[in-house]
Order: C-alpha cells, then structure tokens, then sequence
C-alpha cells in the first residue's frame, strides 16, 4: 500500500469528507477546482497503485473546458417575479433586509457564507475586486473590516467610491451596491476585535497584508510565535493591530436583480436623491 500526495484548493476540510468530494469529481472538474490554484493542503489517501498525483495525466491539451453551452434552469416557486407592487418597502434597505434574512435561514452555515460579498474598488481606471466578509448593516450602511495597508484600503484612501456585489444561486438572486466608503470608528474597532477568536486575532496580526513573502513558512513562524504568547499572558496578549479596523459603505445606488427561467431577468434599480428615508428614485432596467 502506497500513499498518494494530493494537491487541492481548500482549508480544514475533514480527510473522510475530501476523499468522498474526489470519488465524485470527475478528472475536468478536478482541473477546474484544483488546476489553477495557489492554495494547497495534503490529503493523504491509500492506494495500491503507484503513487503520483492525481493530476498527472493531465496535459497542457486537457487546458480548460467547454462551458459555452452551461446553463441552469432559474427557478423561485415562492415568488417567480420580481414586481414593482410586490415589493415589501420601497426603501431599498428594507428589501435587502428581506432578501438577507431570507437566504440566511434558508442557508447551511456549515459551509455557505452568504454575507460574502464582492468588494470592488478603483483607481488609474484599473478595477479591483475581493470577496470580504460583512459584519453588520444598518441603514447607514454595510460594514467589513480588514487592513488599512491592504490593497484595497490604500484604494479606498486614493478613491472612496465602491462597490458591493451579493449574489445567491440558491435564491436565483443577486444584490449590487454603489456609494462611498468611510472609516469606522477606533471604538468600533476594538469592540469588533473583542468579538474575535484567537485564529482571527493572530491571521490579522501577523499578515502585512498585500505584501510580499518570502514562504509560508514565515507566516508559520510568527503564528506559532503568537500562539505561544497567547498561551502564556492569554486572548487579550493578541491586541489590535493600530493597522486594522473597520469600514462601511453608504449607499447611494442598489439593483436588486432576480433570475428567470425565460431569461427575462428582474432588475430593479434604486438611486438616492435625498438625505430623507423615502428619498429614492425606482426604476425598471431592462436584463
């Protein structure tokens, strides 16, 4: 019996289940997920072939696939139409809360993050985009936290205006938010770092963010370092990092879009026109 060293694109998936994931997969599927990444972890499994990788056999005229003809059927039994008078509020905080509290009890939190959203920021007229995590809304805005000196907050400083993107397959739904972006308070900071386990704490402590590296290796290092001072003075040793805080974007534009099995998608459109809370403006675009 030989053990096969493997190659894949995730963190802290359980052994048993990968090795169930990789029985399933078919070897285009293997290249899609795994074939163009950066990230790795091992799984060891057994085999009484010799051992190589499962990508072997994959040369550079199995490149890509075909994907042109993919295409899935949308379907929302509950409510097929996206219509002006079924609207729940014609704010459009209102009907994002609607649609967010939707998906999320309809959600496996075990491994769906549906305040995953798409964060986009520009600069030179070069776009750039990132999947972050929101950690609150309320009707002055959506909020993430991250590193000041990341890419995206050196962009932010040299261009405040952003955008989010919120898309659900489940739901057949997808959410764009546009408006300027603003720092969170130093007290909403802490307070948000005083919510964090010990991993959090010591990711966003030890990383540079954005920086160059020399191995993973050196994360390693100081994360062990991190973990030994968390273990000897405990959690509160790991303090924030004067580099790392909070941000909320206000909006001043929503679409909200539902899909159609006809492909005549829904697109309603809010644009801000004043400071008051029925201070927008409605509008059907066409898909």
């Amino acid at each position: 019996m030989h053990k096969r060293i493997v190659d894949v694109a995730l963190d802290d998936i359980q052994r048993p289940n990968l090795l169930q994931m990789m029985s399933l997969w078919s070897k285009a599927n293997m290249l899609r997920y795994f074939g163009v990444s950066s990230c790795r972890f091992i799984a060891e499994c057994q085999s009484s072939e010799k051992p190589r990788s499962v990508l072997t056999d994959l040369t550079m005229s199995d490149f890509g696939i075909e994907i042109k003809d993919w295409r899935r059927t949308y379907l929302n039994k509950n409510e097929p139409f996206l219509l002006e008078e079924n609207l729940p509020s014609k704010d459009p905080f209102d009907i994002f809360d609607v649609w967010f509290k939707n998906v999320a009890e309809q959600a496996d939190m075990s491994f769906e993050e549906v305040n995953a959203v798409c964060f986009s920021t520009a600069i030179n007229n070069r776009p750039s985009s990132r999947m972050v995590l929101m950690k609150e809304y309320d009707r002055e805005g959506f909020s993430f936290y991250t590193n000041y000196e990341s890419r995206k907050g050196k962009e932010i400083l040299a261009n405040p205006f952003a955008s989010m993107l919120f898309y659900w397959p489940k739901a057949d739904r997808q959410i764009r938010i546009e408006g300027k972006v603003e720092k969170l308070s130093e007290e909403a900071a802490d307070n948000y770092w005083k919510t964090r386990p010990l991993k959090s704490r010591i990711g966003s402590k030890l990383s540079k963010q954005s920086t160059e590296i020399p191995s993973r290796q050196h994360l390693i290092s100081l994360r062990d370092s991190l973990q030994k001072l968390a273990d000897e003075k405990g959690l509160e040793a790991i303090s924030r990092p004067t580099n790392w805080g909070g941000y909320r974007l206000r909006p001043d534009y929503f679409e909200f879009w539902q899909g159609q099995s006809d492909r005549i998608h829904d697109r309603i459109v809010f644009i801000k026109t004043g400071d008051k809370k029925e201070g927008w403006t409605m509008k059907r675009l066409a898909p």
